[in-house]
């Protein structure tokens, strides 16, 4: 009798230690608020929207240790609506994130399944949208992905220690087409260092086929652009969507001194080999490209209050006889914590746009309108965006 006690009890703390060794973690974020839009395809629009400042979601994340340094790791992450309840990202259920895999502290981690790319991840959250301004105060139309409006399917992703504050890593996306590797191929490159008062970024991103039937730009992406299999809507670049290939280069870097932090992205987007979507047989094979500049300004004022300014500006390329398309963009932020899980916000964004632009049929240019990331297209030059909101986590 002693004996099986001995053993039950021995039993007991061996599955209280390995118990101890895995863990699941249920997290998630509410983001909900009011809007004015000063030009919503010709009208104002004054209306509720969920995850502005973050998208809104919940997830589940899991590690396991399967010792000599090794764990197992998982990622399962929804996106969803407030106001009505549906899913974000297209109607996918863990649209925002999918993943699992092993990692190491000496080496580093690899994962495979629905992830964030390299641009994303190193230069992405240099720029304001990512810190107090939301996907409204994004570059326009997220031209960069900066902000994340579009995710990886069927990915493979390494991600390296932390060597010093240095770090670095890649994903490559099968396109899964029978007889075609390149198709809807994706692949991206990256690294970081943050070291004390300095934060740098720099990141490539090359996506054949994007606009394609599970391309990178129809693969579900943030719950306010388009859903699954639906054109690019933005003004700024939806004409050049048919394009072979999008290609991104991106750098930034920050610089914190005492409360206030100033930083500096750039980026360079190429469309190339413009497809047989054009009616006009002279713009097909040619490449559109554009830059885009970002100054950003962050001040701490007291610990539970932040402040924030911006100006973005993006130049467009000649193609076909239309000039460059210029995009002037100013940002504003408030953010004041009530706790550490909840604070509420506002943000206000205006957007000016110059030039022309090649029209979706690629038969001729037209006057470049504003388009704000995530709203419907002005009818004209100009738009302004303001959003009053809330945020929980937990």
């Amino acid at each position: 009798m002693k004996k099986s006690l001995l053993a039950l009890a021995a039993l007991g703390a061996f599955a209280g230690v390995a118990h101890a060794q895995s863990s699941v973690t249920l997290y998630g974020i509410i983001d909900e608020g009011f809007n004015i839009n000063t030009n919503s395809g010709g009208k104002h629009l004054y209306n509720l929207s969920s995850g502005v400042l973050q998208g809104s979601r919940f997830g589940l994340r899991g590690t396991e240790d399967l010792g000599g340094g090794l764990k197992a790791i998982f990622v399962l992450e929804n996106g969803f609506d407030v106001n009505n309840g549906k899913l974000g990202q297209g109607g996918l259920m863990f649209g925002r994130q999918a993943y699992v895999g092993l990692s190491t502290a000496q080496f580093g981690t690899v994962t495979l399944g629905r992830q964030y790319d390299s641009v994303v991840d190193y230069v992405g959250p240099l720029e304001a949208g990512d810190q107090w301004g939301g996907y409204i105060a994004a570059h326009p139309g997220d031209i960069d992905n900066f902000n994340n409006a579009y995710r990886t399917n069927n990915t493979v992703k390494f991600t390296s220690a932390n060597y010093g504050g240095l770090t670095f890593g890649g994903t490559y996306s099968f396109g899964g087409q029978s007889g075609n590797i390149t198709g809807n191929q994706i692949w991206s490159l990256g690294a970081g260092y943050n070291n004390g008062p300095l934060v740098v970024g720099v990141g490539y991103l090359n996506a054949r086929t994007p606009a394609a039937s599970g391309g990178l730009f129809n693969n579900g992406g943030q719950s306010p652009l388009p859903a699954a299999n639906a054109a690019v809507t933005s003004p700024v670049y939806g004409a050049y969507t048919s394009a072979n290939t999008y290609q991104v280069i991106g750098a930034g870097g920050a610089y914190t001194f005492g409360a206030a932090t100033i930083g500096l992205t750039y980026s360079n987007i190429k469309f190339g080999n413009l497809g047989v979507a054009f009616a006009q047989p002279a713009v097909r094979g040619q490449s559109a490209t554009f830059n885009n500049a970002e100054l950003n300004f962050k001040y701490q004022l007291t610990p539970a209050l932040l402040v924030g300014a911006a100006y973005d500006y993006t130049r467009g390329a000649d193609i076909q006889g239309a000039s460059r398309a210029q995009y002037h963009q100013g940002a504003v932020g408030v953010d004041y914590f009530l706790s550490k899980r909840t604070d509420v916000y506002v943000t206000g964004v205006y957007q000016h746009a110059l030039g022309e632009v090649l029209n979706t049929a690629g038969t001729g240019v037209v006057d470049a309108t504003a388009g704000i990331n995530g709203l419907t297209g002005s009818s004209n030059q100009n738009q302004f965006t303001a959003r009053v909101g809330i945020r929980h986590k937990f």
